[in-house]
């Protein structure tokens, strides 16, 4: 028996087919790791870019306006029309406003307030339109699922329980004099 096994070895060790489909599998699972890590950094890349020009679109706006005092869901509603390439926008993007004197400076709390479509609607944190000449800090977080949610990407950025990142925009500008 165990000559058998030994010839049945020793010539499974000398043929040399398949051993091209060997070094393919283990070059192809490295090079999909890394291309998947590619398209996902991309797409954040991308996501990130659109959110913050959308942000930044608002703000202007905000600032410049002689109109109307803007209401949370106005500047949702231009963030979300500006930034095209984020899906479900109006549902996941949750946005902080505040005005803050500038000699007795206090930020916005550290922990962003996100939310995503998933969890129930809650009224905003904070949102306070500003007056003329008033320092105003803005943030924009932005639920999304990620394109690979078990790539190696994906297993680095900070994802809640239902499987959502989070990207963050902040934003500070002076309401101008109207």
């Amino acid at each position: 028996m165990t000559q058998r096994l030994t010839k049945l070895f020793s010539r499974f060790r000398r043929d040399e087919n398949g051993s091209a489909s060997i070094e393919f599998v283990l070059y192809f699972s490295v090079i999909f790791v890394i291309l998947a890590a590619a398209i996902e950094l991309a797409n954040i890349n991308l996501r990130h870019a659109m959110l913050e020009r959308a942000v930044e679109i608002a703000v202007r706006d905000i600032r410049l306006s002689t109109g109307d005092v803007p209401t949370f869901e106005d500047v949702r509603a231009k963030i979300c029309e500006e930034a095209a390439v984020i899906d479900e926008c109006d549902s996941n993007l949750m946005l902080e406003m505040k005005q803050v004197n500038p000699t007795n400076f206090t930020s916005l709390p550290e922990v962003p307030d996100c939310i995503n479509s998933q969890q129930d609607p809650r009224p905003v944190r904070q949102f306070e339109a500003g007056q003329d000449n008033d320092l105003m800090l803005i943030r924009a977080c932005l639920k999304y699922n990620p394109v690979f949610p078990t790539g190696p990407l994906a297993a680095a950025i900070d994802m809640d329980d239902d499987g959502y990142a989070k990207l963050i925009v902040r934003s500070a500008f002076v309401q101008e004099p109207r």
